[in-house]
């Protein structure tokens, strides 16, 4: 009994490990994702992959399979400098116009003005579901890991493994959830200054390009299904880490990580903003945290 108890405990602490990123070592590029536009754009320099930006193109990759939950994580050092206009996105995302997506959007700011980071959640393929904060720290200097950890329960957004944004399962009050089309992971970087950077005030200057955002240590830890209309493997009667509750909701720790974070960074969520929204959404009316 004791040798079963102590194999139990062991399991445990590996699953959380798990569920941490710690556990799942960085994979090659090639092995994961490809280019998926623009490939003379896209340069792969020993364990960094370089996304490029100039004035004749933007550039992308995507990952070679498709996904239904598990945790996505990817180390991202953005544009350095004056990458005002610019937008680098790491997402997930659905195929078809009634698609389902998790975004990143990093958007570029001048010289010494701090990243924008925006999130966004479609469903069924309704989006503007927006929230945008400030990093605490400069995200150009050095790599930080961005990742997306998606189960039957809810979708977490984190930095460096502090969550920054949660949307819980609300099927129950009558609020449509992601959880039955396959993801893709992708990210790509483009000219977005009609928008990006003080509501399009603020352009590209190309003087500056070619603006380079750099990843490695990639990870997918999640259910790959074998196509896109079979998921009977990922939703079906079968437990993977992510299913755990110890997992799949906040820890004391980490809702006070999200509270500290919506308190001195958050600069904009939709749930609040009433000119767009005259009636508060669903969703907005039954989250602690969004």
């Amino acid at each position: 009994m004791v040798g079963m108890d102590l194999f139990k405990c062991v399991m445990m602490i590996m699953v959380l490990v798990v569920s941490y990123g710690e556990a799942v070592s960085g994979a090659k590029f090639d092995e994961l994702y490809r280019s998926s536009w623009a490939m003379d754009h896209c340069v792969n320099e020993g364990e960094v992959t370089k996304l490029k930006l100039d004035n004749y193109s933007g550039a992308g990759f995507e990952s070679r399979s498709k996904y239904l939950f598990g945790k996505v994580s990817i180390q991202i050092k953005l544009v350095e400098g004056d990458s005002a206009g610019t937008v680098t996105a790491f997402y997930m995302s659905s195929d078809g116009p009634n698609h389902n997506e998790f975004d990143f959007e990093f958007l570029g700011n001048t010289t010494g003005e701090p990243y924008i980071v925006q999130t966004n959640i479609y469903v069924n393929g309704v989006g503007n579901r927006e929230q945008r904060l400030n990093l605490w720290f400069d995200p150009t200097t050095e790599f930080h890991t961005y990742s997306i950890l998606w189960s039957k329960r809810s979708v977490v957004f984190m930095v460096d493994e502090t969550p920054i944004r949660v949307q819980k399962n609300l099927e129950e009050k009558g609020i449509p959830f992601a959880k039955d089309q396959a993801m893709g992971v992708y990210s790509s970087i483009w000219n977005a200054d009609d928008w990006a950077t003080q509501g399009g005030l603020v352009k590209t200057d190309w003087s500056h390009a070619p603006f380079v955002a750099s990843y490695k240590e990639f990870q997918i830890d999640a259910c790959e299904i074998p196509t896109t209309t079979d998921l009977s493997k990922c939703n079906g009667d079968q437990k993977f880490w992510w299913d755990e509750p110890t997992v799949s909701e906040l820890s004391l720790h980490q809702n006070h990580q999200l509270i500290w974070v919506r308190a001195n960074h958050m600069i904009y969520d939709y749930c609040f903003d009433a000119t767009r929204f005259p009636v508060t959404p669903l969703e907005c009316q039954h989250h602690r945290h969004l």
